[in-house]
């Protein structure tokens, strides 16, 4: 199935390698490094968000989900920057899908739905061989894993999973939630969070779900998300 999957790659996939693969070549002092990395993951996820126009922006807004909670629980400047990368990319691997299935808003059978599944592991293939990838592509991998187990693609639980995939697939559920008829940014990311809240436990990490919460109660939660 793999490789039928990889016959129908978005072209747009030919741009973003080439992108990534001078990005990749680039030898940059440390102290400029995350800086002139960051800003050109940005622009390769502008090329994303052109070739996935139905959720252009959800990249930076999960970058931004991502930071503040990866800061509340005191990752490192360096952790911090690979899980900014890895939200920005993490959903590349669905251009390595057929385009019925990423376009398509009609529900999907049983196969189709097992194709799907397979995009961050996709994603994080695609990846893995940028060196200034190689640990967001881990976080990439897992971030569909689930805190009971019964995620994908491996089906790893709890704190096996990844800290920084852990806290990438909070910020991507939340920014993906659509509230049909609120237009209130306020409200609406009140009512992800109760969303959310309720798949503490079994989808989400407990400890980090608690941590959204708080930050939520914070004016700056507020202001970045809206």
């Amino acid at each position: 199935m793999e490789q039928r999957i990889c016959e129908h790659v978005h072209p747009g996939i030919l741009t973003i390698q080439a992108m990534l693969r001078k990005i990749d070549r680039l030898r940059l002092p440390i102290a400029s490094r995350r800086d002139v990395e960051s800003i050109l993951v940005r622009q390769v996820s502008e090329e994303l968000d052109r070739a996935l126009p139905w959720q252009a922006g959800h990249g930076c807004q999960t970058a931004v989900i991502s930071r503040l909670i990866g800061h509340a629980v005191g990752l490192t400047s360096e952790e911090l920057h690979h899980l900014k990368l890895a939200a920005l990319l993490h959903d590349i691997g669905l251009l390595m899908l057929p385009a019925h299935l990423t376009e398509n808003q009609a529900p999907l059978e049983p196969e189709s739905y097992v194709a799907i599944q397979n995009h961050s592991r996709l994603g994080a293939t695609l990846l893995e061989p940028f060196s200034f990838l190689r640990e967001a592509s881990v976080l990439i991998a897992h971030h569909h894993e689930r805190w009971d187990g019964s995620g994908y693609p491996y089906g790893i639980r709890g704190r096996f999973i990844p800290l920084g995939a852990r806290i990438l697939s909070i910020a991507d559920a939340f920014d993906a939630i659509h509230v049909p008829g609120i237009s209130d940014h306020t409200l609406r990311n009140r009512i992800a969070l109760r969303i959310l809240l309720v798949a503490s436990g079994t989808q989400f990490d407990p400890a980090l779900i608690e941590v959204l919460c708080h930050q939520s109660s914070l004016s700056l939660f507020r202001s970045v998300v809206s």
